[in-house]
């Protein structure tokens, strides 16, 4: 079970929007020095919090935990001391060998935390009073100007959605801002007419013809809307067909990975990770048991020559 101190930092990270993988520990044949319903929080640069096993099994851990981010599913991990040469994945599961293991196998759920994506809504409407209402019922954070301390809305590339229904209040700046920024879905709430003719105020503001194509006018699927909150429900409705089309962006600071020569695993490469410069660069293991196989299969070398 997840101990109050971990509950605790779970609730601070999830309250920092900082994306992260919950790993308990379900299954344990022995000899293992885990037991099930451990527990650790793996961060987005492969840091963990708790106990989930020893340093091989860790490796395995943080590795696919980094994919689990990545995909915003959850899967369970089988590490196996005998497993298969080459990894084995079925749906929602992943087996993998670990000649590290000291003769026994783990089982770990790994369920990720993910901030909820953020969509930026522009304007003070009817539809911006719907689009905050249904937004968060899939999963959405629906952010407008007035939820921000300086009022200024600025979208980067991790924003999911910049919806514009300000009806001719800035609207060219604040779509340019999106488009430029790689906002997946930029919307214009406006009539075809008017969006159109905001377009070519886009074009002769200098936006390129690429970003323009990006642009969605009118926004949200043709579902035949009427009123405010039908207009919102198809616009909802483009965002999560945008958000599934494709995985969920990479946590900044995902960690680099590197195979050690010795085992074969791919390890996590981190400040603590036993390292050793050779010629061809530097060299990483997933302990220090590898490492030291590694300088004694240099030494014969070294002394012939």
């Amino acid at each position: 079970m997840i101990g109050d101190a971990l509950t605790r930092r779970a609730q601070e990270l999830a309250a920092e929007g900082a994306p992260f993988v919950v790993a308990t520990v379900v299954r344990v044949q022995r000899p293992a020095s885990v037991e099930p319903g451990n527990v650790g929080l793996v961060h987005a640069d492969g840091t963990i919090e708790g106990f989930i096993g020893g340093v091989c099994a860790q490796h395995s851990v943080r590795l696919h935990s980094l994919t689990v981010i990545e995909s915003g599913t959850p899967l369970l991990l089988r590490i196996l001391p005998d497993g298969p040469e080459e990894v084995a994945r079925e749906e929602g599961l992943v087996t993998i060998r670990n000649p590290c293991l000291s003769g026994g196998a783990i089982e770990v759920f790994l369920e990720p935390v993910l901030p909820a994506p953020r969509v930026l809504v522009v304007g003070d409407s009817p539809i911006v009073a719907a689009l905050r209402a249904l937004g968060p019922g899939v999963g959405l954070k629906i952010v407008a100007a007035q939820d921000i301390t300086d009022g200024v809305l600025a979208p980067t590339a991790e924003d999911l959605a910049l919806v514009v229904a300000a009806h001719g209040n800035d609207e060219v700046a604040t779509l340019r801002a999106g488009l430029e920024a790689g906002v997946r879905y930029v919307g214009l709430v406006a009539s075809r007419k008017r969006g159109a003719a905001v377009i070519d105020e886009l074009r002769a503001d200098g936006v390129v013809e690429e970003l323009l194509d990006a642009l969605d006018t009118p926004a949200g699927l043709d579902i035949g809307a009427r009123t405010p909150s039908e207009v919102a429900l198809s616009i909802v409705a483009r965002i999560v067909e945008v958000r599934r089309s494709g995985s969920e962006p990479a946590a900044a600071g995902t960690a680099v990975t590197a195979v050690d020569p010795v085992c074969g695993m791919t390890v996590v490469v981190g400040a603590d990770t036993p390292a050793l410069e050779s010629a061809g660069g530097t060299v990483y293991f997933c302990c220090a048991g590898c490492r030291r196989k590694f300088e004694e299969r240099r030494e014969p070398a070294r002394s012939d020559g």
